[in-house]
């Protein structure tokens, strides 16, 4: 990015594909905007800029703190991970502003680390919280359901001496021994994706460790001694 691009997109000020940070100093708040943005049609980050437009840049000691904050949210506070890329433009008196680019999603939904879905919503973001905008958001078949979201869990994740018994319990059928039967029966059921991945649901109901796959999904309870 030139100067003068910098300019250009300093002078048109904050919207759903531009932000602004003076300063950034908290990895956990950038990674949830990160996520925001790949959760939408991507868009860039312009730290050093302040909200109206003027550009009071960065020491090069801060940018150096700040690319690695940037490579710490975006590959550890971000699922998945995020590839993003900054330049690093000088200013005419010599500081710095580091824009970031980060690029729509491929692997929808992104969570931060909390398992927070955000979206961009104009300049700023808000978080998904109900299942039908879910589905409305990340739509993939005109029949599509959260559940059957894809992961990156191939069939050999599946635990298979629960998905043998269920298949005895429920349908009186044994577990195929042959690889592509076994995976034609999950896909008939709606527990794997057309290229024989999990989704979500299979992962959930009967993957090995599913905590490791999935971490963002979690079930908390309180127990109380007593009836009132």
């Amino acid at each position: 990015m030139t100067l003068e691009e910098l300019r250009s997109l300093a002078a048109r000020g904050e919207d759903s594909a531009r932000q602004f940070k003076a300063d950034v100093t908290n990895a956990e708040s950038l990674a949830a905007e990160m996520a925001a943005f790949a959760n939408s049609d991507g868009g860039t980050i312009l730290i050093g800029v302040a909200d109206d437009g003027s550009m009071p840049g960065l020491s090069l000691k801060d940018v150096a703190r700040i690319n690695q904050l940037i490579g710490n949210a975006a590959g550890q506070l971000v699922r998945s991970p995020l590839t993003v890329r900054t330049d690093n433009v000088a200013l005419e008196d010599g500081r710095l502003v580091v824009a970031l680019t980060v690029p729509k999603g491929i692997d929808k939904p992104y969570f931060d680390k909390n398992g927070v879905i955000w979206l961009k919503a104009g300049a700023d973001k808000r978080r998904v919280n109900s299942k039908e905008e879910l589905r409305r958001l990340f739509q993939i078949t005109d029949q599509f359901h959260a559940d059957e979201l894809p992961t990156k869990a191939g069939i050999e994740k599946l635990d298979r001496l629960r998905f043998r018994d269920f298949l005895r319990d429920v349908y009186k059928q044994e577990y195929p021994d042959d690889p592509a039967e076994l995976t034609r029966l999950l896909q008939n059921m709606n527990l794997a994706t057309e290229n024989g991945r999990l989704n979500l649901a299979g992962v959930l109901l009967f993957a090995e460790q599913p905590e490791w796959i999935v971490p963002q999904f979690v079930v908390k309870a309180i127990r109380y001694p007593g009836n009132e």
